[in-house]
């Protein structure tokens, strides 16, 4: 019987050793070591022995037993870093080879156009303003001089909340805000950039949700000439030097007198195309001296003091500046689009 076990045990080795994979060396603990294995088939046959034999063979059985177990780990051992070693050089990189291109975001034509308006307002002394996006009637209509039964709201199709509080149609809000804020004291020199919203059909030209960028400046001695000079100075800068612009008589309950802002076309250089209906001209802003109302809601005294403010359509100055031909394609985030930006960086 001892020679039954040697036997098994020699075989045993013998098979441990050849084993190539974990998966083997598993199908082999469970044929010599399982429960219905070969080792305890060799236990199962102690019945079977004269008592005086049984004591020795159980120690043959047991030894042969942790034989294989130790050899089984080893081997298990030994097949783990070799499985590792593999791996490893499977996936050894080469730091030698030339990396791949970095793929880096460029900023929106959106963000380029504000920036390059805040670069321009900063340095010509304004402060940059912030206001809420939900925004109570009264700083969005009533300081601007639009009570509730004035005809101009029906120019601004509004999102109401409740009946005082709306999404805002118009940074000029914000102006309101910072009128308020200064209690009457000059001067006031603020641009006040941010997203409105109005009820509107999106389309190429329109959209519910767009970004203004307005200014106001409240002092002594500010006349409509000091106006004219400044939006002559954002033409030269946004559109590149030799801008010329005009001033067309318009309406807003905000300003009086009012003008529209018309720039000489910077894709025919005023000489007249599809772009600007062959008239030389494209409008960019609206604009005009404070109303004396609004500042006398505010607490300035409009015999002594006077103002100017004026407004922007990011949007608008983007797509003139960008070539840009359709107002969705702002926020529809295709990458295709954005990637045409990257030489403005």
């Amino acid at each position: 019987m001892t020679d039954q076990v040697e036997e098994l045990q020699k075989e045993a080795l013998a098979a441990l050793q050849q084993a190539d994979s974990l998966e083997t060396l598993q199908q082999l603990r469970t044929q010599y070591l399982g429960k219905k294995g070969r080792i305890q088939g060799l236990m199962a046959q102690l019945k079977q022995l004269p008592p005086e034999e049984k004591p020795l063979f159980g120690q043959k059985v047991n030894a042969c037993k942790q034989t294989l177990e130790d050899a089984l780990e080893q081997r298990q051992a030994e097949l783990q870093d070799q499985t590792l070693e593999n791996q490893l050089k499977a996936e050894r990189v080469d730091i030698t080879l030339a990396g791949d291109a970095m793929r880096i975001g460029t900023r929106h034509p959106l963000m380029l156009i504000w920036k390059e308006l805040e670069d321009l307002f900063v340095g010509m002394g304004f402060t940059e303003a912030e206001g809420p996006e939900v925004e109570l009637d009264y700083y969005n209509f009533e300081l601007a001089n639009i009570p509730k039964d004035h005809p101009a709201r029906d120019m601004q199709d509004t999102f109401y909340i409740d009946p005082n509080t709306l999404l805002r149609t118009q940074t000029t809000a914000m102006q309101m805000r910072e009128l308020e804020r200064a209690g009457g004291h000059i001067p006031v020199k603020v641009f006040c950039p941010g997203k409105v919203y109005r009820r509107d059909d999106d389309d190429m030209t329109h959209s519910h949700q767009f970004m203004q960028c307005e200014g106001l400046v409240v002092g002594e001695h500010i006349t409509l000439g000091d106006l004219k000079g400044h939006m002559q100075y954002v033409a030269d800068t946004i559109f590149g030097k030799g801008r010329r612009i005009r001033f067309r008589p318009s309406y807003f309950p905000f300003t009086e007198p009012s003008v529209e802002v018309d720039v000489s076309c910077p894709f025919c250089n005023g000489e007249g195309c599809s772009i600007c209906k062959h008239s030389g001209w494209i409008e960019i802003s609206g604009s005009g001296m404070v109303h004396p109302h609004v500042l006398e809601m505010n607490g300035f005294d409009p015999e002594k003091i006077t103002g100017y403010a004026f407004g922007f359509g990011l949007e608008r100055l983007a797509m003139l500046k960008y070539g840009i031909n359709d107002i969705r394609s702002f926020y529809t985030n295709d990458v295709r689009f954005l990637k045409n930006f990257e030489r403005f960086e």
